[in-house]
């Protein structure tokens, strides 16, 4: 069995010593769903939402929180990410939307936390943009989807 990498032969937390590593291209996508209403989903759709265009707004909040991860995740890394991507897929046969997040970069270590705060952040963002209307709306099924790049190089849920 692997042992914890945040853990000394103590087991005391500690941040990675990551200087040793050899600089790579790293690139990780995570997902979060988000259920609601389906009268909540075509508000959001519509652009009808009197607080303003929510998918905008979760973006930019996904985005900003996937550049903050390490001062909000205490044993992550300050990372100089090169790329961040928030994109939304409405599914109205579930009443949801699909929120992915993409990150990337080129360093010695990988982007998943990045890519996992990022849709987090941006299910939050809609929930509390959208609660005054529905707020029973649940967030769900938050996953890593794909990771590429470092010494463990490629994986992905799917084979």
């Amino acid at each position: 069995m692997r042992k914890l990498t945040h853990l000394d032969d103590r087991g005391n937390a500690h941040m990675v010593d990551v200087a040793g590593k050899a600089v790579t291209h790293r690139e990780a996508t995570a997902e979060a769903l988000v259920r609601m209403q389906p009268e909540t989903l075509q508000l959001i759709r519509s652009g009808g939402h009197k607080k303003g265009d929510v998918l905008a707004v979760a973006r930019i909040a996904g985005i900003q929180a996937a550049k903050k991860c390490s001062d909000l995740i205490p044993l992550c890394h300050p990372l100089m990410l090169t790329s961040i991507k928030v994109e939304f897929e409405p599914l109205p046969e579930a009443n949801g939307l699909r929120i992915t997040a993409s990150c990337g970069l080129d360093g010695k270590t990988g982007v998943e936390m990045e890519a996992l705060t990022a849709v987090s952040v941006a299910a939050l963002t809609i929930y509390d943009m959208c609660k005054g209307v529905d707020r029973g709306m649940v967030i769900e099924s938050t996953r890593l989807l794909e990771k590429a790049g470092g010494k463990s190089g490629h994986w992905s849920v799917t084979p």
